[in-house]
Order: structure tokens, then C-alpha cells, then sequence
């Protein structure tokens, strides 16, 4: 079995200009886009492309999609929207074990829950370290990669490694 990589993308940063709109349609600010366009340009610098993405409905976060494109199949999960990193754990269980890639895009406070506690973020860990960054925040923008140490199936905490964390801000 070759090593599963699954990267955390939290959508860019979106828009407050129409109070009037629900939550679920805000739009990218014009710092979301270029700030996803940022995080694109690393992705394919980097040759990031999961061979599937799930993407929360939320506008902002399919807008982020659009912008980083990294290929794949893409599957909006409604579910996404408004679940919990635990939630978002057992819906990567069901991933195809024949799927070595996979990109998450959603929201906080679970995307930041979710690579914590895979990568063990309960654990000491030093102070300069990129858990520790992801820690102390997961900003708009975020992509966070993880080494998974066991299959899809047997997700559970404390099995993935974070091997790189980037914000837009770094990139810029």
C-alpha cells in the first residue's frame, strides 16, 4: 500500500459586503481571490493533485475550488458545510482504498480540529514546529498536508503526519 496523502484546504476569505445573503452564498472577498490564487499557483508548483476532492457547498469554498483547481474528481458534500472534524474523519474512511490523494475543502473550526487531531496535535510539540502553527491558527486560505500512516478505512487520530502547512500570507 503506498502512503496516503490527504490535503486540508480551508476556503479563502469571503465576503460581508450583502448582509443580506445567507452564509452558505457569500462570495470570495477580492483578498479571498487573490489569496486562492496564491495557494493555486503552490499547488501546482508543487505538483498537488488529489486524485478526488470533497468540497462544502458553501459558495466561498467552491469559489476557493475554482481558483486552486487541482484536478480530480469533485464531490460536493453537503455535510461539509457545517460538520465536525470527527464527522469529517468518518466520511474519509469511505474514501476508495485504490485513492492514494484526496483534498478536503470546508471550513473552521473543524479543518483545524481535523488536522490536529490526525497528526496528533494533543502531543507535545515544538514550539516553531508547523503543528504548532496550525495550532495557534488555520487562517483562510490554509492547505495543510498530511502523510497518512494506515489506509482510508483505518483513519483515526494520531495517524497522519502534517509534512507541510502554508498560508497565503507566507506565499505573498
Amino acid at each position: 500500500m503506498s502512503a496516503k496523502q490527504l490535503f486540508v484546504l480551508r476556503h479563502a476569505k469571503s465576503s460581508w459586503d450583502d448582509p443580506g445573503l445567507e452564509d452558505s452564498e457569500r462570495p470570495l472577498a477580492p483578498r479571498g481571490d487573490r489569496a486562492a490564487r496564491l495557494i493555486a499557483q503552490h499547488v501546482h508548483d508543487r505538483g498537488i493533485a488529489p486524485q478526488q476532492v470533497l468540497c462544502s457547498p458553501a459558495r466561498r469554498a467552491r469559489e476557493t475550488l475554482e481558483r486552486v483547481a487541482p484536478g480530480g474528481e469533485v464531490l460536493i458534500e453537503h455535510a461539509l458545510y457545517s460538520a465536525s472534524a470527527s464527522e469529517i474523519i468518518d466520511r474519509l474512511r469511505e474514501v476508495p482504498e485504490r485513492l492514494d490523494s484526496v483534498m478536503v475543502v470546508g471550513h473552521n473550526p473543524a479543518l483545524q480540529r481535523l488536522v490536529l487531531r490526525l497528526a496528533g496535535g494533543n502531543r507535545n510539540v515544538a514550539e516553531d514546529s508547523e503543528l504548532a502553527q496550525v495550532r495557534r491558527k488555520f487562517p483562510t486560505g490554509a492547505l495543510a498536508t498530511l502523510t497518512l500512516t494506515c489506509g482510508w478505512e483505518a483513519l483515526s487520530p494520531g495517524r497522519a503526519r502534517l509534512t507541510a502547512y502554508v498560508r497565503p500570507k507566507s506565499l505573498a
